[in-house]
């Protein structure tokens, strides 16, 4: 399954299409398929093991920073919205589905409530959504899972009349959010300390990959979020710090991405993978087809509707207030806010993933009593077909949404050039700094004369990157030539490492040697791959 979901995958971004997209359709006519098994997995595996990595890998990349200024949108949307969706969907839900309790309801709506981020992340990427909209859109898909699973534990609970550990609701959510983000710090806080101590780039590598996992479980064995753990680990292991060897940085920023892939592809085609599974548990339970159907369809559409209705009545109820009580700061209160249509982008950016089916899938087929769980075989249909719905349906429209809205910000460009400006400056005073203190006292183990001799060498050296830096973004017959020479010198990079392979393969050429000479150049190759790529962009 993984191998032909890389297959697909490798065809729809050859084509230029959307990956989930195509890889939900493809999973879904593939189900019907005489002689494909039916694939499924206990809820608990796919929560306790695709998720955690994915969550890590998108907080490693995810500035604190960044989350912490966007922190009021995102909580509103990562914890409001979801209990929101969770009340609208149940109440809508139990008064249309003959078939659901109230309880079992409120049970569907926090399955359906959490958006997977995945699918709008990758579209706002491609075509250049601000960087506050992506922030956004990236610190809610780390918290409403949190959410979203504290509410449905809660909802199956009152309806089976399984005794949580802590009756209070609200002291329950607390404890979550508290449990999750103490074993997440004190985890990453006790790999940090050993990655300091083993300096070896493959074995703090794997302790980079096993925490994700680690948090996860722990948290959830003392009944903690287990998301809220996995994102404060990828918060405080993201942290850019001095004493992370280079080796390990590089070696990293290859294999979260990597993995990230492989996950997404399976999850994506799992979920299309289960379409004639649900039609048969709907049909095993004796109920309609073509009414669960329909109800869903209607759910779907409530779900699609409540987020941009909430979005717009709660921009719209700030900014009553905020006119009401007539800030002196007003001006300078709206500039920070979002346009609206920068609110409509993420208004539609809601598709649901496989959080929502592995929540279905967890709904306990009996109560506590004994009796049959109300609904159970409506729950996942209506999951189903509100996670493939929305992907298919806001996935298909959003890129043409943020194409003909231009939700571009004008500062943003300019601030990111001002940041650079201040980079470029910080380099070079701290570049004179070392290079003069290297002058005045020597370098340990090295005559002064020898230092003296280099030392020039380094300070050309190190000037004229930065003044390559500086100049590229001005003069586009420099940028044009700056990238002429890194054509120019990864072509040869390549031309190198083709004849020392073939060198090898004549058996000229130890492969052990061959393996240690490549390491150098492949290094140098990507570094000039890189400022190939960021110059077409």
């Amino acid at each position: 399954m993984v191998i032909a979901a890389v297959a697909v995958a490798g065809f729809a971004k050859r084509l230029d299409l959307q990956v989930p997209l195509v890889l939900v359709t493809v999973g879904s006519i593939a189900s019907f398929i005489p002689g494909v098994p039916h694939v499924t997995l206990a809820p608990e595996l796919i929560l306790g093991v695709v998720l955690p990595p994915l969550l890590y890998s998108a907080a490693l990349d995810f500035s604190f920073v960044s989350f912490r200024k966007n922190l009021g949108h995102i909580l509103r949307l990562g914890i409001v919205m979801v209990v929101v969706t969770t009340l609208a969907v149940g109440y809508f839900a139990n008064w249309l589905v003959p078939e659901l309790t109230l309880g079992a309801a409120l049970v569907l709506g926090a399955v359906v409530a959490p958006p997977d981020a995945v699918a709008a992340v990758a579209v706002g990427r491609k075509l250049g959504l601000p960087s506050r909209m992506m922030a956004i859109l990236t610190g809610e898909s780390l918290v409403n899972d949190a959410a979203a699973l504290t509410l449905f534990t809660l909802a199956v609970a009152s309806v089976t009349g399984k005794k949580i550990a802590i009756d209070s609701p609200v002291l329950f959510f607390l404890y979550e959010i508290v449990g999750g983000v103490l074993v997440g710090l004190i985890l990453s806080r006790v790999v940090r300390f050993v990655r300091s101590r083993i300096q070896d780039s493959a074995l703090e590598t794997v302790l980079g990959l096993v925490l994700p996992f680690t948090a996860y479980l722990a948290a959830e064995e003392i009944h903690a979020s287990g998301v809220l753990a996995v994102v404060t680990a990828g918060f405080v292991l993201g942290r850019v710090t001095a004493d992370v060897p280079v080796t390990t940085r590089i070696q990293e920023r290859q294999v979260w991405p990597t993995l990230d892939l492989l996950l997404e592809a399976f999850v994506f085609a799992y979920m299309g993978l289960q379409l004639k599974s649900v039609i048969r548990e709907v049909e095993r339970n004796g109920l309609p087809v073509l009414h669960i159907f329909a109800y869903a369809l209607l759910i779907l559409v409530v779900v699609i509707a409540v987020r941009p209705a909430w979005i717009f009545v709660n921009t719209g109820r700030r900014t009553v207030v905020r006119k009401a009580l007539r800030r002196s700061n007003s001006e300078k209160t709206d500039a920070l806010g979002l346009t609206w249509k920068q609110n409509l982008v993420l208004s539609w950016a809601g598709m649901r993933g496989v959080v929502t089916l592995a929540a279905a899938s967890g709904v306990p087929l009996a109560t506590v009593a004994g009796d049959v769980f109300p609904g159970r075989a409506v729950i996942q249909a209506v999951a189903f077909v509100v996670a493939v719905g929305t992907l298919l349906i806001q996935g298909l429209t959003l890129p043409l949404l943020i194409r003909r809205l231009d939700v571009a910000d004008p500062l943003e460009q300019q601030q990111t050039d001002e940041q650079h400006t201040l980079a470029r400056a910080i380099s070079r005073s701290a570049a004179e700094s070392c290079l003069t203190d290297a002058a005045a006292h020597g370098v340990p183990g090295a005559s002064k004369e020898a230092v003296d001799a280099v030392l020039e060498r380094v300070r050309r050296s190190v000037r004229a990157r930065l003044d390559a830096e500086e100049t590229e973004d001005k003069e586009e017959r420099i940028a044009a030539a700056g990238a002429l020479f890194d054509t120019l010198r990864r072509n040869v990079l390549v031309a190198q490492r083709n004849a020392l392979v073939k060198a090898r393969d004549s058996g000229e050429l130890d492969d052990e040697v061959l393996r240690e000479i490549l390491d150098g150049l492949d290094v140098e190759e990507a570094a000039a791959q890189a400022r190939i790529e960021r110059r077409i962009r």
